[in-house]
């Protein structure tokens, strides 16, 4: 079978991050499509009533239950980062963390998978570039303070948290769970550690023991089933599962995929981490199987121009190959599954399509199959994310697709907490001065709830042609044409009823209307 090169992961210390996942592939065969998911039996309403559940989750053969023996689902979101030279989670550099997990929450997304590096626990590696304004709590604090810290606000908001071991150094992803530099030995010792750490902590309900485990070009790298001890990552997984397991029984252990696996029928190479077709004739054996849950990747054709993509079949050929990779253990009741990463720019209409096809396949409720977006974070150079380029604003298109799967976390988690109040805000528009090549706007924004607006930021699209140059009454900025409006430190919050002035100075005609003016995620009355 024809390889094709695997496109390389970089991580960009303080800067875009580009995390690219795909591997090869032969063209899917198109076949019948079956039923969306088995599990759509819960209505979305009864969904949200169930959350997250209480306590820690186990399976049910392929369904997530929590302690009380509740259905339960996974709709979450990466937020990267700590795998990086950073050390952190991104964006820390311009947004205080609780309000990015409060804006999480309010979204939808109700577990956060959490990547790192093994070097972030060597001694002497500090987390940086994390804005002491913005997060004055975080200063001073090793990388795994750092995580505690928000694990410890995530649980007040019900959410709950998946670490992920993505890479051993935080140089670049590795083909196996290990290195030179950092053995088998190291990635052991690694996982017993935060399984103790985070012991008794219900937000912590699980280890994905290994990012994207591969083959390379040429020979070498990841196998599932080969019987090699050094290559073998099913074997591997299990050695790994099973010391998580003695020292936290309560946690779940997911397993991910590797790329291509002989003998299992076409295709036999699919994307990193995304192939779990090995697992039908050599499963992951565990001291506690209802802890096991498998994981696969998946992205759309801007990410990498996978053959099915380009299949006349398209996208009725999705389904059998979704069937093929992964989803049989799901439909079969052998195991849960996870849909651990997924994204896309939305550059390519075909993507549009892909989204909403997994999106589909998933099914909606608490027994569809749980996900974790790829991501959070704006600066991923393969899929951008929920965030704009701003780490504030929605990009409404992709949440629009993921919204009616979402479940909000309203379980108890590892904190209690009140629901987020509702955003309720208005807004006018008015030019006030203008000239040859440019403007002065106002834009008054009031708040029509009763609860105030707690460091709010206002955005919207710039009219065509349009950008601002200066604002007063708020830090404005504008990057492409997206425009933000931040609270200003002096009054950082906007009371019930309340209304504020801000105002800008623009270059281009005036006679084009701004439009998506937004709160959040949450779109104001105009």
């Amino acid at each position: 079978m024809k390889r094709l090169l695997a496109l390389a992961v970089a991580a960009l210390v303080g800067g875009a991050v580009l995390t690219a996942s795909p591997a090869t592939a032969a063209p899917a065969p198109a076949l019948s499509r079956e039923s969306a998911h088995l599990g759509t039996a819960l209505s979305r309403e009864s969904a949200a009533s169930t959350g997250t559940g209480t306590g820690y989750w186990h399976a049910s053969g392929s369904q997530l239950v929590d302690a009380t023996g509740a259905p339960v689902r996974m709709t979450g979101v990466n937020w990267f980062g700590a795998e990086t030279g950073n050390y952190s989670p991104h964006g820390l550099w311009s947004r205080n963390y609780r309000d990015m997990l409060d804006q999480m929450a309010s979204l939808g997304y109700n577990t956060l998978r959490l990547p790192y590096s093994n070097q972030l626990f060597d001694p002497g590696v500090k987390p940086n570039s994390i804005d002491a304004v913005q997060n004055p709590d975080l200063q001073g604090l090793s990388g795994l303070q750092v995580l505690d810290k928000i694990i410890g606000y995530a649980g007040t908001k019900g959410m709950r948290v998946i670490l992920d071991q993505h890479r051993p150094d935080s140089g670049a992803q590795s083909a196996l769970w290990y290195t030179s530099a950092y053995p088998e030995s190291r990635w052991l010792s690694d996982w017993t550690m935060l399984a103790q750490h985070y012991k008794g902590n219900t937000t912590v309900i699980g280890a994905d023991l290994h990012n994207e485990p591969h083959s390379i070009q040429g020979g070498g790298g990841a196998c599932w089933g080969c019987g090699d001890t050094a290559t073998d990552w099913r074997l591997a997984a299990e050695r790994g599962g099973n010391a998580v397991l003695a020292a936290n029984p309560d946690w779940l252990v997911i397993v991910e995929g590797v790329d291509c696996v002989s003998g299992t029928g076409d295709p036999q190479c699919g994307w990193w981490g995304g192939n779990l077709s090995g697992a039908r004739q050599s499963p992951v054996r565990l001291s506690k199987p209802d802890k096991l849950v498998y994981s696969a990747h998946e992205y759309a054709t801007s990410v990498f121009a996978q053959p099915w993509f380009s299949d006349p079949a398209f996208p009725a050929n999705l389904p059998a190959l979704w069937d093929h990779f992964f989803g049989y253990l799901q439909k079969q009741n052998i195991a849960p599954v996870l849909l651990g990463e997924f994204g896309t720019t939305l550059a390519d209409p075909r993507d549009k399509v892909w989204l909403q096809e997994l999106m589909k396949y998933a099914g909606t409720g608490a027994t569809g199959m749980s996900f974790t977006y790829w991501s959070w974070n704006p600066n991923s150079g393969d899929t951008g994310g929920i965030l704009n380029d701003d780490w504030t604003t929605v990009n409404q298109a992709k949440q629009a697709i993921l919204q009616p799967y979402l479940i909000p976390p309203t379980g108890s988690g590892g904190g209690t907490t009140d629901p987020p109040p509702a955003v309720s805000c208005a807004v006018t528009y008015h030019v006030d001065n203008t000239w040859q090549g440019g403007f002065v706007a106002s834009v008054t924004l009031k708040n029509t709830g009763t609860t105030p607006l707690k460091a709010w930021s206002l955005g919207w699209t710039a009219a065509s042609g349009t950008q601002i140059t200066g604002g007063w009454g708020a830090t404005v900025t504008q990057s492409g044409t997206q425009a933000t409006a931040k609270a200003p430190t002096w009054a950082p919050d906007l009371a019930g009823g309340a209304s504020t002035s801000i105002g800008f100075q623009a270059t281009g005609a005036s006679s084009g209307t701004p439009a998506g003016f937004a709160v959040g995620a949450t779109p104001c009355t105009s």
